[in-house]
């Protein structure tokens, strides 16, 4: 490609991108700054797609190499940058999740985005650079990525809105918040916040989209520079006719009947048109010209069809529900005898048992980044082992949806947690899902609170959440909010906003 270098002024910072003078074999590139924080992005797309693929393979990895921000490595031993940092793998999930859901339905094709912070001035926020970084090099690969998309932080100090704010001017403010979206919508919300209004938060909102369609067309502009070649994607769908035929076997009346209160009823009731229909096909599935997968497939996407009309149509809900009806909600308190505070709190089916421990100064936690070195007296541990969902899997340490699930719990506490003056202590809590059936990172949040409480830790106020969910017609303009969503809800809905 060109050399090419356009900016533009966001929020009082030059914004620029350009594809120079670094570049690389990737199949879309792109070094995005603002102010003097750099971040280089590459993308790569196979051409075919991943045989067996049963998700959209897309791998998204955040580097904050230390070199970034002028220092080096705290070990006295070991120099060499290992594995990601906590907040790289955070950073690297907000990147992934605006863009994931922007590529067509059942894409088999791999992909991958790395993006690397080359320098840091320690007052912009290097992970909203790297999201729009991010961005820019898919449109530049030709993927069938149907962004752009932008990203902002927003915070709010001295009753003022401010965009992109410094380190300091989020640690002074009441709210910190993550913002991406596209020309037309917002797509991803993060934040952390001292309980602000809900009236700071729509402006605050509506104030970072104003912000996300400017870079988004700033990112159109960059790309139109260019001959950008295509790359199609390989999609996986089921043979039409085989679809017409097992939806003969399936009427509606068998799709509405599968209803129950827990999720086993519901699998259950499932099973049984699958047997139907797998012995209605059982010469084929002999001769190995269709599998009992895809006959399965095929059924649950006609569930989840189904489900969808429910709630669109009738505000049925597959375990009885109201809309807006929470799950009942269990108690245990004081269930571990040697542990400071412990409790299991359970919200339907989904159960967390969360334990708090109480430690001294010496035991706080020293985090070592590219930005800033910290001492945390307070840190939530998620934990969710295979067994929650009746999986087998190896365990082989805490996973990035362990971590970012940690991080929404943790942020969600610290705004209550007694001031340091008053309450010395450095406080661990670990969550660990017993057993889910959709909302365990809410789960792992109310534990945390009750389990505070029966340490005797003085929190200002008690912190519950739960998980909202989404079923929406956009032909019809006809849309359905779902207060705590389970399992199927989440995966057959349109959001899951914790």
């Amino acid at each position: 490609m060109e050399p090419k270098t356009m900016t533009m002024d966001l929020a009082g910072r030059e914004f620029k991108i350009t594809n120079s003078p670094i570049s690389t074999y990737a199949t879309g590139y792109a070094v995005v700054s603002l102010g003097d924080t750099i971040v280089m992005a590459n993308t790569s797309m196979s051409e075919k797609g991943k045989e067996g693929a049963e998700y959209f393979p897309m791998f998204v990895d955040y580097e904050e190499p230390m070199y970034a921000a002028g220092k080096i490595k705290g070990s006295r031993f070991v120099k060499r940058e290992g594995r990601p940092s906590e907040n790289a793998v955070l950073i690297s999930r907000l990147i992934d999740r605006p863009i994931r859901p922007l590529f067509p339905k059942g894409t088999t094709n791999e992909v991958q985005i790395i993006c690397t912070t080359l320098s840091a001035d320690l007052e912009v926020d290097p992970g909203t650079t790297a999201m729009n970084a991010a961005s820019m090099a898919l449109l530049l690969s030709g993927a069938p990525f149907e962004g752009p998309i932008g990203a902002v932080r927003m915070g709010y100090k001295d009753e003022k809105l401010i965009v992109n704010p410094t380190h300091e001017e989020t640690d002074e403010g009441i709210l910190n918040l993550v913002v991406a979206g596209t020309l037309d919508a917002i797509t991803m919300v993060e934040a952390a916040a001292k309980e602000v209004t809900e009236e700071v938060l729509l402006e605050a909102l509506e104030l970072a989209h104003k912000h996300i369609k400017e870079i988004c067309q700033f990112q159109l502009d960059y790309a139109a520079q260019f001959d950008i070649k295509k790359i199609e994607a390989e999609v996986v769908t089921p043979d039409e006719a085989l679809v017409e035929k097992v939806s003969g076997m399936v009427s509606t009346e068998d799709l509405d009947g599968i209803v129950g209160p827990t999720k086993m009823d519901v699998k259950g009731k499932l099973h049984e048109i699958e047997e139907k229909v797998f012995t209605a096909f059982a010469e084929q599935i002999e001769a190995e010209e269709v599998s009992k997968r895809t006959l399965a497939e095929i059924i649950n996407k006609l569930f989840e069809k189904q489900m969808r009309k429910n709630i669109l149509e009738k505000e049925i809900r597959i375990d009885g529900r109201k809309l807006d009806e929470v799950r009942k909600i269990s108690v245990f308190p004081d269930v571990l005898p040697r542990a400071h505070g412990s409790v299991i709190f359970r919200r339907g089916e989904t159960t967390s048992l969360s334990v708090t421990t109480l430690g001294g100064p010496g035991d706080a936690q020293i985090v070592d980044t590219m930005e800033s070195d910290l001492t945390k007296r307070y840190f939530h541990h998620y934990n969710f082992p295979p067994y929650a969902v009746g999986d087998i899997k190896m365990l082989r340490g805490a996973s990035r949806r362990d971590i970012g699930h940690g991080d929404l719990g943790e942020r969600a506490l610290i705004p209550v947690l007694p001031d340091e003056k008053d309450f010395g202590y450095t406080i661990w809590v670990n969550s660990q899902i017993i057993k889910c059936n959709g909302s365990s990172s809410m789960a792992g949040t109310c534990g945390s609170t009750l389990s505070l409480m029966a340490a005797g830790v003085p929190i200002k106020r008690p912190v519950s959440g739960i998980a909202m969910g989404l079923v929406s017609d956009q032909e019809k303009g006809v849309f359905k909010v779902l207060s705590d969503i389970q399992g199927m809800e989440d995966f057959a809905g349109d959001m899951d906003f914790k």
